[in-house]
């Protein structure tokens, strides 16, 4: 696995903390483990990779194993929170586990109870343009199920390109149509 290149090597990742116009992103932790459990359910993978969690200590596995990709740089992963209230919205980050150096991948999932306040549209945005001033990529890359719509207006209002069309295995097993988009690196 690639690592993620930092601008700035003094960045601690578990220390990053963004905020857009109505979020604030902190690296994934487990004060939210529960909504993470209970949110993360067969409705919002249906067009993802991963699977639901088993139980609530798959959650924290989950996180462990984030907290410590991101400890070594090869990926960073954050809770989105709405700014005012405080409540967790959703889960996603940036990613270099793809085949392709350099070129780091966009992920995002929102709890059903937000949809429809493009949420991940904002996150997704606020770490694009963050990981412009920050990371050195020649491009991001951003997987979408086909059919999830709503999904791929993400990378599209950020320029985003289909460069790939495939069949992927999810982690239980079905097949997904998948498209994979190529955002170029802001100047």
């Amino acid at each position: 696995m690639d690592k993620l290149i930092f601008k700035d090597k003094s960045i601690k990742p578990l220390d990053i903390i963004i905020y857009s116009e109505r979020l604030k992103l902190v690296a994934v932790n487990e004060k939210y483990v529960e909504t993470m459990y209970r949110e993360f359910d067969e409705e919002i993978t249906k067009y993802m990779f991963p699977s639901p969690n088993e139980n609530i200590a798959s959650t924290l596995a989950f996180i462990d194993k984030s907290r410590k990709e991101m400890t070594s740089g090869n990926s960073l992963t954050f809770n989105f929170i709405d700014k005012e209230s405080g409540e967790f919205l959703g889960n996603g980050g940036i990613h270099s586990e793809r085949e392709l150096a350099n070129t780091p991948e966009l992920g995002v999932w929102i709890k059903k109870s937000a949809h429809g306040n493009k949420y991940g549209c904002e996150a997704i945005h606020t770490l694009y343009y963050w990981a412009c001033a920050n990371l050195d990529f020649e491009y991001m890359i951003y997987p979408v199920a086909r059919a999830n719509t709503s999904s791929r207006k993400i990378p599209e209002f950020l320029g985003g390109v289909i460069f790939k069309e495939e069949i992927t295995k999810k982690a239980n097993g079905e097949d997904m149509d998948t498209v994979f988009y190529k955002i170029d690196k802001m100047i």
